[in-house]
């Protein structure tokens, strides 16, 4: 089964309350809201109450003056989320960034992390302890405090495009991201569109985020974008109503 048809199954009852949260701006609903906006979705409002309670088990949301908040990690994968949707790229001048492991003996648990933290920032691994990519993001390079790390800028001598290809599977990303801006067009039930969507801006999530010189021609992300932040104005319009019906806000 591709990543696509599966996009086709309705999420979970708590898959749904995380991505009313994710897509919010502020991230902050209270139950009621969530409860109703489950029922749109086709979730029985005891099902949304017993997976509310559940996130919070998990850390996953928590509870802020009577509304419910993302937890640590959702919050920080909705901020990697949000670089992904706007418009994150500055003026690129031909630098790479660099990270290099300098410090062996590590745990497998510690290694782990560090891959995980610098793969957060859309970061490569050339070969086994060495990451890069283009200089060409707005954000600031925060994992250069790991202290077994050495970071650099750089300017490689192979050609930068065919790196790139060489560190990222460009054409399978495309492709992927084609077939679910057509899935996303496609599908109007509500529950199968949430669905869809989440698998979009999974898939934006994983977008290296390169100069518009290193990518392949009709790269999608652009498409794809727009097509997420069309669906977001959705989930807003859908939260409004949501609150104005439950007498919130």
């Amino acid at each position: 089964m591709t990543d696509v048809e599966e996009a086709l199954a309705p999420l979970s009852a708590r898959s749904v309350m995380l991505s009313m949260l994710l897509g919010s701006h502020p991230d902050r609903m209270s139950a009621a809201e969530l409860v109703r906006a489950g029922e749109h979705f086709g979730i029985p409002a005891a099902t949304s109450r017993v997976a509310l309670t559940r996130a919070v088990a998990a850390g996953d949301l928590q509870r802020d003056a009577g509304d419910y908040v993302l937890g640590e990690r959702l919050a920080a994968r909705q901020r990697r989320q949000d670089e992904a949707v706007l418009d994150a790229e500055t003026g690129w001048d031909g630098t790479w960034e660099m990270a290099v492991v300098v410090v062996a003996g590590r745990t497998g648990a510690e290694r782990a992390a560090l891959r995980d933290r610098l793969a957060s920032y859309r970061l490569a691994e050339l070969r086994e302890g060495v990451w890069t990519r283009p200089a060409n993001l707005r954000r600031p390079t925060e994992y250069a405090d790991e202290e077994v790390l050495s970071t650099f800028a750089v300017r490689p001598d192979e050609d930068a495009a065919a790196l790139a290809a060489r560190l990222w599977d460009l054409d399978s990303w495309a492709h992927q991201g084609r077939a679910l801006l057509t899935r996303l067009a496609a599908t109007t039930d509500p529950a199968l569109r949430l669905a869809v969507a989440a698998h979009v801006v999974r898939q934006l999530a994983a977008d290296p985020l390169l100069p518009a010189a290193l990518l392949p021609g009709d790269w999608p992300a652009a498409a794809m974008r727009t097509a997420y932040a069309g669906y977001q104005d959705e989930l807003r319009s859908l939260s409004v109503g949501v609150g104005a019906a439950s007498g919130v806000r």
